[in-house]
Order: C-alpha cells, then sequence, then structure tokens
C-alpha cells in the first residue's frame, strides 16, 4: 500500500485538536493498516515529521433509524500519532488552533 492509501483523513474535533500542542495528531486509516504502516505512511507524506508512537482503535458501526428502516454506520479504523519532542510539527494543523 502507498502512504495515500494508508492515512485516509485527519480527525478534526474539539477533542483531537486538544492534543496538537503536545503534537499528538489523530487520523483515519485504512482497516488493514499495522501501527508500523501508519507510522512510516505520516513520515513519507508529512516531511519532517519524526513518529514517536502509535496507538489505533477498531471504531465500530452504530445502529441508525430512518424512519421504519435501521442499519449500521460503516465501522473504520483511527490512529492515534504521537510526534517525536525533536520533530517538526504537522503544518496542516497549526493553521486549525
Amino acid at each position: 500500500m502507498i502512504a495515500q492509501d494508508i492515512i485516509i483523513r485527519p480527525i478534526i474535533t474539539e477533542k483531537a485538536m486538544l492534543g496538537v500542542t503536545q503534537k499528538k495528531y489523530v487520523f483515519e486509516v485504512a482497516k488493514n493498516a499495522t501501527k508500523i504502516d501508519v507510522a512510516k505512511a505520516v513520515e513519507e507524506l508529512f516531511k519532517g515529521a519524526k513518529v514517536a508512537k502509535v496507538n489505533t482503535v477498531h471504531v465500530r458501526g452504530r445502529m441508525k433509524r430512518q424512519g421504519r428502516f435501521e442499519g449500521y454506520t460503516r465501522s473504520w479504523k483511527k490512529a492515534y500519532v504521537q510526534l517525536a519532542a525533536n520533530s517538526k510539527p504537522i503544518e496542516f494543523f497549526e493553521g486549525m488552533m
């Protein structure tokens, strides 16, 4: 897999933005991506970023109803990426604070 297939999108929520000051970022990643794949993809996509730690979470689909019809939302995988102290921050998130 290439880096663009592993990192799907950044997660921009109030809780996720609290970690940006400590160089903690949250991304939606491919369901079959490992922690090593995510670390390599972040370092490749964002030049100057050195990953110290990656935590992943499988987010289950939730039951939703639309009138009398019910179903589940899609399940997906989330990655919490901690950059090293001497690493350059990711500029994409700098404009959002």
